[in-house]
């Protein structure tokens, strides 16, 4: 027998979900499992738009299931806790990330690495281990396993903190995994957008020297006077890629459009590592001499485990690293979405969730 959304759980709850591959979102209603016993419940005040939601309400990587509710971004404040859980109380502002779920017994789960478990559940458009399908922070309320759920500091806004869930951690985890958070260090990054200007506040944060590599010259003020970047490299500019060969200790790559990867390993300098976070479609050519003549490593990440995303977050509470938001009703998310294909946006939209959507309702 069929159940419709708003039927398989016993809680109503209310969002904006895409239907099709059209990619239109409109309002929705559904359902959120009973907070069981080791759950945290909340209401959703600010959900980050991240450049996956896009890809995922077109199907893009042809995993999507419609009804489609996106984000993962979420952040709002406990509302109902179960009556095993330990860390979180009802009135604490809490957020959820990528994944809601994972075995918990992997060689991944147990080296506090969920994001690597082959069994972890995403936040959305996932199966969870019910049957039914999850549900992203494009609503009014969500619930997870409290093991999933991160502490908001108090020094940290809440609208800002949202992208940290997402574009925070996939910076923040390579840096620290790839030892490129020493002191002292040479970092580039390349891409100034979503992941890329959090990117260069984090890796300034750990005491390194940063040069923005972009294709775009436009973006060379915004780098060096607003984001604090030490240099910046046009990397379409020969003469400029000639000067600065050897130079660098570590790349952040953050692009998911083609580009050629020769001329960033020959920034490099001997033992220097390049760590991509974007993911192109097509695959990327290597060239293996690059790599020979300086033992030079390319690596891959991909988000972080929740021993790190604590990490993480209070690193930003720190250091009040806030990515650059652009505060919208969920009215326009549609229009936001659009703008976000254009690449039109500094450099993070950020849903008010908890003010804008009832309004839709």
């Amino acid at each position: 027998m069929m159940r419709f959304p708003e039927e398989e759980h016993p809680n109503k709850a209310f969002g904006w979900a895409a239907r099709d591959t059209s990619s239109v979102l409109s309002p929705f209603k559904f359902s959120r499992r009973a907070t069981g016993e080791k759950d945290v419940a909340f209401k959703v005040l600010y959900c980050g738009i991240c450049h996956s939601d896009l890809h995922m309400v077109k199907n893009e990587f042809g995993s999507s299931v419609y009804p489609l509710v996106p984000g993962h971004e979420i952040v709002g404040e406990v509302t109902e806790v179960g009556s095993k859980v330990q860390k979180f109380k009802v009135g604490d502002k809490v957020g959820v990330g990528c994944m809601v779920g994972s075995c918990h017994s992997c060689d991944s789960c147990t080296n506090n690495l969920e994001n690597y478990c082959s069994k972890m559940i995403l936040t959305y458009g996932a199966k969870y281990r019910d049957g039914t399908i999850t549900y992203g922070g494009y609503s009014d309320t969500m619930v997870a396993d409290e093991h999933f759920i991160v502490r908001i500091p108090d020094n940290l806004p809440l609208d800002a903190a949202a992208p940290l869930l997402c574009a925070g951690i996939t910076v923040y985890s390579p840096l620290r995994y790839y030892g490129l958070d020493r002191p002292g260090l040479h970092i580039g990054v390349v891409g100034l957008g979503g992941l890329g200007h959090v990117a260069v506040k984090f890796a300034k944060a750990m005491g390194s020297k940063v040069t923005v590599i972009s294709t775009s010259l436009n973006k060379k003020k915004e780098a060096l006077e607003n984001l604090g970047a030490d240099s910046f490299l046009v990397s379409r500019d020969q003469d400029q890629l000639q000067a600065a060969i050897g130079t660098l200790d570590g790349i952040i790559d953050t692009v998911s459009a083609q580009h050629p990867l020769q001329p960033l390993l020959e920034l490099l300098k001997t033992d220097g590592k390049l760590v991509l976070v974007g993911a192109p479609e097509k695959p990327i050519e290597l060239p293996a001499l690059p790599l020979l003549q300086g033992r030079k490593v390319v690596g891959g990440s991909m988000i972080g485990g929740m021993k790190e995303t604590h990490e993480m977050i209070d690193f930003a509470a720190k250091h009040c690293i806030k990515p650059a938001i652009e505060v919208i009703p969920i009215g326009y998310v549609n229009s936001a979405m659009d703008r976000l294909l254009k690449a039109d946006v500094k450099y993070r939209f950020v849903i008010d969730v908890g003010n804008t959507l009832k309004a839709t309702s």
